[in-house]
């Protein structure tokens, strides 16, 4: 039997497979657990031609609970330099914890992340980006981030 978070990721893939919104391509779904989306800023910004891939990692909760969603860093692809996303791909998004709701779904999390991208003033790491990257979990998901600043 299909549970509801199954359901629910194989009706979002079928939508992304029909047709992503702009500047997001599906580059693969090992399964209906771990995708890899590329995201790209269209317009003018600080990541003009700058192309990153995010890996979303959906638990048998979704979409109750968040998926884990990272910035990959490969050879092949970086982090952005951004307040709020560190050297090692985890994100300080609001969206992605504590203000996470059932009715958000991959493409929306990947439209707010371009948005969050667009906006910035200037490319640079969150404060502390050595210490939490030596010291960080595994998962974001592990972490308390402190949703304190929406400017960036």
């Amino acid at each position: 039997m299909a549970t509801f978070s199954s359901r629910r990721l194989t009706k979002e893939l079928v939508a992304l497979r029909e047709e992503c919104p702009a500047g997001i391509t599906l580059l693969s779904t090992e399964d209906l657990k771990s995708w890899t989306l590329s995201l790209e800023l269209l317009g003018e910004s600080l990541f003009k031609g700058e192309v990153f891939a995010l890996r979303f990692t959906f638990g048998s909760r979704y979409p109750i609970e968040a998926p884990e969603v990272v910035f990959v860093v490969n050879d092949k692809y970086k982090a952005p330099m951004h307040p709020h996303v560190y050297s090692n791909g985890h994100i300080c998004a609001s969206i992605l914890g504590s203000e996470w709701s059932p009715v958000l779904n991959t493409s929306t999390i990947c439209i707010t992340l371009q948005s969050m991208l667009a906006s910035c003033k200037k490319k640079e790491r969150p404060e502390g980006n050595d210490r939490y990257v030596k010291n960080a979990p595994l998962s974001p998901k592990n972490t308390h981030f402190l949703y304190d600043d929406d400017s960036v």
